[in-house]
């Protein structure tokens, strides 16, 4: 085969070199609108080589966004403390007499009993107080903050998308990441040169208007001389295997759990969560090669009638996060996945004159699977402490979170995606590199 690492320029790319090579597709903006992934991304990588230092582990990441911004004091309850009381005269009685306690100190929502049942097996780490500094209380800047893990908001990519461009092989492996249930590509997945797959609906997945469109389009470029018949055979051909993949995926695989999506808040959440994670069980357990993954529920910003709203919401995440537990541990694969949360922020700890809780800073994380260590991490906020704006000051910093994940469990290396190294939260029970 050709030496593709030589100088060559890019117009003198020939349609065979493109294809020899197997070049890196990556999800440009064309690809994203289209709801897929199929871009190669030869203008920003014309020339690929193989990546010296790749993964050496099979572990994957599934992250679950909690979209709205999810109040942690409902989350994970403070048990003993009166301050909570008198900061939530309405909202504090039915969620400290319900909760379901870790210890003296703390409980879980009442409708979290799955979790609580990983909880009781060890399965269930929770990193209390996570933030970042100088908090931002916009929607729109704080969920970039944690998509990039760039408080300063200098960083464009996410933090997933740069560890697939620099930690993972993914060329000719659309589906190495993955957004299951969106329409889009989540923040936390963009790189220019990365490569990732957005699924709202497998049976629809393909082209727009069948195999007639898909032999037209290939047929319409077929002659194209040069680099932009490459670079379409390359995308058509990279669509094409990807929803043959996802065909013999669904073929094969047999679900061992119940997923249940909770129709009456599908309109508010604009996600079916179970359907979401029953897709991600899928690519995981028939093979297809998955890593990162990503979901989404939302309905989190919660700014008036709270209680039974939030009740409901973690109901849903309950059920849709226990069936697909307990589908991975029938398939046997439970032990390469963690199940990690998040949100942009949590609630401020006291509840509004409409029954809810408006934009917060510090709120915790749940981290779930076979890889944790089960307990409590970090430091529950003080609700006498508050800082100047009335909200709880954060105890970690997100990115030691991220750090424990990339390094801990992928085996990123996180110095580099991140830019910076944290204090370690050491909730995984091996962790593959620190």
């Amino acid at each position: 085969m050709r030496n593709i690492n030589q100088e060559i320029g890019i117009n003198q790319l020939k349609r065979r070199d493109f294809l020899k090579a197997g070049l890196v597709f990556g999800a440009g903006a064309s690809g994203l609108a289209a709801g897929y992934a199929a871009v190669p991304d030869a203008f920003a990588r014309a020339v690929y080589a193989a990546k010296k230092e790749g993964m050496t582990n099979d572990n994957i990441l599934v992250m679950i966004q909690l979209a709205g911004g999810n109040d942690g004091l409902r989350t994970l309850v403070p048990l003993s403390d009166p301050a909570l009381h008198d900061l939530r005269p309405k909202l504090a009685g039915p969620m400290v007499s319900q909760a379901l306690p870790l210890n003296s100190q703390y409980g879980l929502n009442h409708n979290l009993a799955g979790i609580k049942g990983l909880w009781d097996k060890g399965k269930v780490a929770i990193v209390q107080g996570v933030g970042y500094p100088n908090p931002t209380f916009s929607h729109f800047e704080s969920i970039r903050i944690w998509e990039t893990g760039d408080p300063t908001r200098r960083q464009v990519d996410g933090w997933l998308g740069r560890t697939l461009a620099t930690s993972y092989d993914s060329n000719g492996h659309p589906l190495t990441g993955c957004a299951c249930g969106a329409t889009d590509a989540p923040g936390a997945l963009r790189d220019l040169q990365a490569t990732l797959t957005v699924i709202q609906d497998q049976k629809k997945f393909g082209f727009t208007g069948g195999n007639e469109v898909e032999a037209a389009v290939g047929a319409l470029y077929k002659g194209t001389p040069g680099i932009y018949g490459a670079l379409f055979d390359t995308a058509i051909a990279t669509a094409t295997e990807t929803m043959a993949t996802l065909r013999t995926s669904a073929s094969t695989y047999q679900p061992m759990a119940d997923y249940t999506d909770q129709v009456k808040l599908v309109y508010s959440s604009k996600n079916q969560l179970a359907a979401a994670l029953q897709l991600a069980a899928e690519l995981i357990v028939t093979g297809t090669g998955v890593k990162l993954l990503h979901v989404t529920l939302g309905g989190f910003d919660t700014h008036y009638t709270e209680l039974n709203r939030h009740d409901d919401l973690m109901g849903y995440l309950d059920s849709a996060v226990s069936a697909f537990y307990q589908d991975l541990s029938a398939h046997n694969m439970a032990d390469k996945v963690l199940i990690a949360t998040w949100s942009e922020f949590g609630r401020r700890p006291k509840e509004n004159a409409s029954g809810g809780t408006d934009h917060g800073a510090a709120a915790p994380l749940l981290l779930i699977g076979d890889p944790v260590t089960g307990g409590l991490y970090g430091e529950e906020p003080s609700l006498t402490g508050l800082d100047n704006t009335g909200n709880l000051k954060y105890a970690v910093d997100f990115r030691s979170v991220y750090q424990e994940i990339l390094s801990g469990h992928l085996g990123a290396d996180a110095n580099k995606i991140l830019g910076a190294t944290f204090d370690r939260v050491s909730f995984l029970k091996a962790p593959v590199a620190v």
